[in-house]
């Protein structure tokens, strides 16, 4: 096995106090040894994390320091790293402008800004105005995160909702863009979206309750206090949250409440923001469905009647449930209907099938379609909305692992495309130096998972090189096989770039989720292993020379492919990882609980579910073996994953490894689940992961 190169380390790694702490569960005695690392005041620490109890911190920033000295060699081939990752980021790049009414709204960055300028001009071009400069808002916060910023409906004012702490806890502001000052406006707590009803006076937004869930929407009239808000809707069931949007017709604004397989929709009258929301079908489980509106109907995506893989209906705006769904777009298993946005001549819907996007466009009057598609192997495609109604322009967005982001706008009536955007890499980039491929990994049961593959066309396919293998597989989320300067700088060192879109993603229909998770859970872990072991029998790389990298669930992956298959891995970079998940699921009160028990089971109520989800919580199954080189990364402010996960799982690891390999830690102190919020900052991070893999691997300047 190829090593980090050898130095004495300045310091010995820390090593966690045990504090056994037993309960019993259906019987059977968990012993947690690291309990302790979880703060009682941990709500008031995202808030404040000046207040974390300093046993916790000192334990924390130990292993911070001793990750730093660990890695002190990799200092150069960091700022390297990083110097070449900025370098292909255009400093002052922008978004095409998007036109309403008489604007057009855009976004851009100034040259050394780490944060975007919020923006418009004249439609038909003219002088930018400067709506919100993310750069003068964010200066002396170590972190800032731009949540919702939406104009009202005559352009006078922008609401816009800010994080400052990385916790989530969003700020909403409303900005009068006339003399660029805010409003005495202020709502705390929010979930960080928010909507404009027809008036330009009255907001909705959605409050997060004591648990630091999105249960309740409120209205608030400009100029009154927010204590003042008037409750719109309350969400009961405490699996569910809620988030807000508005139909592109304007009409209705959309109250989502959904868990991860059950949804129902309540539409406002964006006129008459003061009546009681309307259901548009009352939720039953299993049940998912959104909404579009156009004249007297809705469209309506939905997986009812069977429907696996979605179908579209339509129904009377004035009697919209069930009963009265007419179908318009059939269902046919393996197309994958993804979303779906109408205009008011057009319904567009963006679909994939055979593990690959496209776009259908279907003429309303007559029901003519027509698709977007294109011939590479493996790529991403993205369509957005726009603020407007009447129009025949779609905008979309193409890349691949070689081919810099393309923004086009394209005529659905004349079927001709405008491209309005190359993404620029200012450093230099040649598609044809690399290479993108799509493979299927056999997987033990017959399935064939699909892996996309970026290397540099010099790269030698003779198993010499390492490969850098990247997985998620849960909530049905695809990770696209998309465009990443950051990620040249590994290829452009040698490595092999794969993604395995492993089932508990959508790749392959919406059966490759329901077939990764809960009691099929198991699936994602040997998806993944069976991919490492694809690309070693073809040659790409050899057994232990693979780094493999996922976040957040994708670091739940990380932790059980440790645990099953450490021998097949060189290296486990795991980001803000899932890792302690039987806990975690066994405690009610933490923000996520409740809602995640449809992915992953519920291990109160069920002796089955408890014993599945223990058969594979990495936490739980760390034992005496050699494990490969970890690097674990957490944010002290993640309410998604708290930051006592990652440091856990370290101290169970470093207690329990008999390997010499690195077992590392890095907590974010100042920042939550998404690392850090500036531009270039987030950067540092990126390059401080890939400076761990190239040092392992024994790669270039480590």
């Amino acid at each position: 096995m190829h090593g980090p190169t050898s130095r004495v380390l300045l310091s010995a790694p820390p090593q966690a106090a045990r504090k056994p702490v037993t309960t019993v569960r259906h019987g059977i005695s968990l012993i947690d040894d690291y309990a302790w690392l979880r703060a009682a005041n941990w709500q008031d620490v995202m808030r404040d994390p000046a207040i974390l109890e300093p046993e916790i911190r000192a334990y924390l920033e130990a292993e911070n320091a001793y990750t730093a000295d660990a890695l002190a060699d990799t200092r150069g081939l960091q700022d390297t790293l990083f110097t070449e990752m900025k370098a292909r980021l255009k400093p002052d790049d922008w978004t095409v402008p998007s036109p309403d009414g008489p604007y057009a709204y855009f976004s851009n960055y100034v040259t050394g800004g780490q944060y975007p300028r919020l923006c418009r001009m004249p439609r038909e071009g003219g002088a930018e105005e400067v709506l919100l400069d993310g750069n003068a808002e964010a200066e002396g916060k170590p972190y800032w995160d731009l949540g919702a910023a939406t104009h009202s409906p005559d352009h006078r004012l922008l609401a816009y909702a800010v994080d400052d702490k990385g916790s989530e806890l969003y700020t909403i502001r409303v900005r009068d863009l006339a003399t660029g000052r805010d409003l005495p406006d202020t709502i705390p707590d929010t979930r960080g979206d928010v909507v404009w009803a027809n008036d330009g006076h009255t907001l909705l937004y959605v409050r997060l309750d004591a648990h630091h869930r999105p249960r309740v929407v409120y209205r608030h009239r400009l100029g009154t206090p927010a204590s003042d808000d008037v409750l719109v809707y309350t969400e009961t069931d405490s699996g569910f949250s809620i988030a807000l949007g508005k139909t592109l017709s304007s009409r209705f604004l959309i109250l989502d409440t959904h868990d991860h397989q059950t949804s129902e929709i309540h539409l406002l009258d964006a006129d008459n923001p003061d009546q009681t929301p309307m259901v548009v079908e009352p939720r039953r489980q299993g049940h998912e469905y959104s909404v579009d509106h156009h004249g007297d109907r809705l469209f309506i995506l939905t997986n009812s009647e069977g429907a696996e893989d979605f179908r579209i209906c339509e129904a009377p705006v004035a009697a919209p449930g069930f009963a009265n769904w007419r179908e318009v777009v059939p269902h046919r298993p393996g197309r994958l209907i993804l979303d779906t946005a109408a205009y008011k001549d057009h319904i567009v819907r963006l679909e994939r099938e055979d593990s690959l996007p496209r776009i259908v466009i279907r003429t309303i009057a007559d029901g003519s379609e027509h698709a977007i598609a294109f011939d590479e192997d493996a790529y991403a495609l993205g369509m957005a909305e726009g603020y407007e109604f009447d129009t025949t322009s779609l905008r979309f967005v193409y890349s691949s692992m070689t081919t810099p982001a393309e923004t086009y706008d394209y005529d659905m009536a004349a079927r001709t495309r405008v491209l309005r955007k190359r993404q620029e890499v200012p450093s230099g980039h040649e598609p044809s130096d690399y290479v993108t491929r799509r493979l299927f990994a056999p997987a033990a049961d017959g399935e064939t998972v699909p892996v996309s593959l970026l290397y540099r066309r010099d790269t030698p396919l003779d198993g010499s090189a390492p490969l850098f293998l990247y997985g998620y597989g849960s909530y049905g989320i695809s990770i696209p096989a998309s465009f990443s300067t950051a990620r040249l700088s590994l290829v452009d060192r040698g490595f092999i770039f794969a993604i395995a879109h492993v089932r508990g993603g959508r790749d392959k229909g919406y059966r490759w989720y329901t077939d990764g998770k809960h009691k099929k859970k198991l699936n994602t872990f040997t998806d993944f292993i069976a991919a490492g072991e694809h690309l070693v029998q073809k040659g790409f790389t050899q057994r232990g020379r693979i780094v493999a990298n996922g976040g957040s669930a994708g670091g739940m992956l990380m932790g059980v492919v440790a645990n099953r298959a450490p021998d097949l891995f060189l290296g486990i970079i795991a980001d803000v990882p899932f890792v302690d998940v039987l806990n975690t699921m066994l405690d009610k009160d933490l923000p996520l609980t409740p809602p995640e028990w449809p992915e992953w089971g519920n291990p109160i109520e069920s002796a089955e579910d408890f014993e599945i989800i223990r058969s594979y919580s990495p936490y739980d199954n760390v034992e005496a073996k050699s494990y490969p080189h970890i690097f674990a990364y957490g944010g002290l402010t993640d309410p998604r994953v708290t930051y006592w996960e990652p440091a856990k799982w370290i101290a169970k690891l470093r207690q329990l490894n008999t390997s010499d390999n690195l077992v590392l830690l890095k907590t974010n102190m100042e920042a939550g689940h998404g690392g850090a919020s500036g531009r270039y900052e987030r950067l540092r991070e990126v390059a401080l992961d890939y400076a761990f893999a190239i040092k392992i691997a024994g790669r270039g300047e480590a």
